[in-house]
């Protein structure tokens, strides 16, 4: 589900950064964190893009948008790692267990 949210993150900066400039104005110009953004952070990206476009600026208060942003995007990362350590731990059986030889 996690890969769905950062899908239509990435395809939402995508389609504002295309379509308008929205992006450019936030970003002032430049491409490569912009770029940088949709691969790593879309969702932090989008929020910093709409902040800027909302405030005009992003200072104060409107940062906590940022910060929320970026809780979920490493959310988002975390989740695959979370679901594979629990996978792990079920399919171990007994021997993995402390205090067992």
């Amino acid at each position: 589900m996690s890969w769905l949210v950062a899908l239509f993150a990435r395809l939402a900066l995508l389609a504002v950064w295309l379509s308008t400039p929205l992006v450019n104005r936030a970003f002032h110009g430049g491409w490569v964190l912009p770029l940088l953004g949709i691969i790593f952070l879309p969702i932090t990206t989008l929020a910093y893009v709409l902040v800027y476009y909302i405030s005009g600026s992003v200072t104060g208060w409107a940062w906590l948008w940022v910060v929320l942003a970026f809780l979920l995007d490493l959310a988002a990362h975390s989740f695959p790692a979370r679901q594979a350590a629990r996978a792990r731990s079920t399919r171990g059986g007994g021997s993995s267990q402390p205090g067992s030889i």
